[in-house]
């Protein structure tokens, strides 16, 4: 028990907890399609975790999970697999936890600035030469006086 708590303590912020790692270590593969099995998958995965959560490049990411290339190599094929999918549609099958159920209403979702409209803006339609001629003009230009000396 004290073991438990000293492990969890050692934990990086964002790394999966004892409990956490319990639910997700089954459905995850111990080994790749040739080569050994996965020296410490529980590290690796926290490597994947903190790159997707940061948004960093792979080469930033810290030493303490492994070679970012490694990680980066099982990330691919893991995708390419399809065991992200399959442990995500297992997970939500769960549900979440009691006390770990979160809501997003539409209203605290913001967009980029830049999100508002398609490349070029909103096109408006042309108007045809006939009803150009026929409209009125929307300026005019006033006549200068021509200047004698």
């Amino acid at each position: 028990m004290i073991q438990g708590c000293l492990r969890e303590a050692a934990l990086s912020r964002g790394d999966l907890t004892d409990s956490e790692w319990r639910i997700l270590d089954p459905l995850l593969p111990n080994r790749g399609e040739r080569g050994p099995a996965i020296a410490d998958k529980r590290r690796t995965v926290n490597g994947i975790l903190w790159v997707l959560r940061t948004g960093a490049p792979w080469r930033d990411m810290p030493e303490r999970y492994g070679n970012w290339n490694s990680v980066f190599v099982r990330f691919t094929r893991w995708s390419k697999l399809g065991v992200w999918d399959a442990a995500f549609e297992t997970l939500a099958s769960l549900g979440p936890p009691a006390d770990k159920e979160h809501a997003i209403d539409s209203t605290i979702v913001r967009a980029h600035q830049h999100a508002a409209g398609v490349k070029g803006g909103i096109r408006r339609a042309k108007r045809s030469g006939a009803r150009a001629a026929a409209s009125r003009p929307k300026s005019t230009s006033a006549r200068m006086p021509k200047v004698t000396r």
